[in-house]
């Protein structure tokens, strides 16, 4: 977006107070962001009332997926609603680091994860091409970059997707649809009978002298595939961190999530994993307070952390997001009290080191 507008002769501001076009970037992955996003526009409104003129305020991001319509009868002062898909690859990008650089290997989603806003907002997953990625990578060493990383809500998945019916056309078009209606996340891409696509692109990349760290982010559990495990296992540009979402503990909550695997298949990936790669650092995303989430429920997320020891765990408290599948499916029944309580026993255990630093699996 910078780019966009540095190509239509804007310049950017330090203080929104000086702007004559303020874009606000919305996330709706979490109530949280969304109600940032309020606050802000409150900011906004009251100074500009009290100092005028006011200048044209543009909302795009994850929260288009409400609808223009909705948006603008819900953020007061909004002038303009930027769909999240007139934002692509138009301009140069404009970055501030000089070294490092994320580079979009997909955009969208086909994964049914019953709590996740991101096929809603970001639609059906698209690959970028290959030639694509690696022309921008190449004119990035041009200006001196050395270290990229690889973005894409789930890179494993990258020249994989298939085509068909999105997640909001599959839900609204038929109502009726329960859990086990909802497709599985493995339904939605093709399984590659060689060498996986992101593989190839990982070693295309590699193949650059001058790019001395490859990090890619995110990656699913249920696709993460042995010949993954062994580039990155050979390959000593590929960052030692990898971030493997697991979300829940219990095999209960993990089918209510649609998340296609079991706490037992997340170990033994990560046993395959820290076998093939013994240097290797993890991080994971958890969700407490799921809907009808148990102590027991919550015990075995415990329990599995304890075996894991992840180094580093974003925590997140469950807030239904307005047309999942969650949000329609499951009563958001347990307290804020409760989350709260079960966010910080986690945080406890996995962010402030009380847990043994060397890796282990008993």
């Amino acid at each position: 977006m910078l780019g966009d507008y540095a190509a239509r002769g804007f310049a950017e501001t330090a203080d929104w107070k000086e702007a004559t076009e303020i874009v606000i970037n919305t996330c709706s992955v979490r109530k949280s962001a969304e109600d940032r996003v309020y606050g802000l526009l409150f900011n906004i409104n009251t100074h500009f009332e009290q100092h005028p003129p006011k200048p044209k305020v543009i909302v795009t991001g994850c929260m288009t997926h409400f609808g223009s319509k909705k948006l603008l009868e819900i953020l007061p002062g909004v002038d303009e609603i930027l769909p999240i898909g007139e934002v692509g690859f138009n301009s140069p990008s404009i970055r501030r680091d000089k070294h490092h650089a994320w580079v979009n290997v997909s955009t969208g989603c086909n994964s049914f994860c019953t709590f996740c806003i991101v096929p809603f907002s970001r639609g059906r997953e698209v690959s970028r091409p290959f030639a694509d990625i690696i022309t921008e990578v190449t004119s990035l060493v041009r200006e001196g970059y050395t270290e990229i990383t690889l973005l894409g809500q789930n890179v494993n998945s990258y020249g994989l997707e298939k085509a068909g019916i999105g997640f909001r056309k599959l839900l609204l078009s038929h109502p009726e649809l329960g859990l086990d209606d909802i497709p599985t996340n493995q339904s939605q891409y093709l399984d590659p009978k060689n060498t996986s696509p992101f593989v190839l692109l990982i070693r295309a990349v590699s193949k650059i002298p001058e790019i001395t760290r490859i990090s890619f982010m995110t990656s699913n559990p249920w696709d993460f595939r042995d010949d993954l495990i062994a580039e990155i296992a050979g390959n000593p540009k590929i960052d030692r961190f990898l971030h493997l979402p697991i979300q829940s503990g219990s095999d209960r909550i993990l089918k209510l999530m649609n998340r296609g695997y079991t706490a037992n298949d997340y170990l033994t990936l990560v046993s395959k994993i820290r076998q093939e790669i013994p240097d290797v650092i993890l991080g994971t995303d958890i969700i407490v307070g799921f809907p009808g989430e148990t102590d027991e429920d919550f015990a075995a997320t415990l329990a599995l952390a304890k075996k894991i020891n992840w180094h580093i765990a974003f925590v997140a408290r469950y807030s239904p997001r307005p047309g999942t599948a969650s949000a329609r499916l499951y009563e958001d029944d347990v307290s804020g009290k409760i989350k709260k309580q079960r966010w910080e026993i986690l945080d406890e255990l996995i962010n402030k080191r009380q847990l043994s630093t060397r890796p282990h699996i008993n």
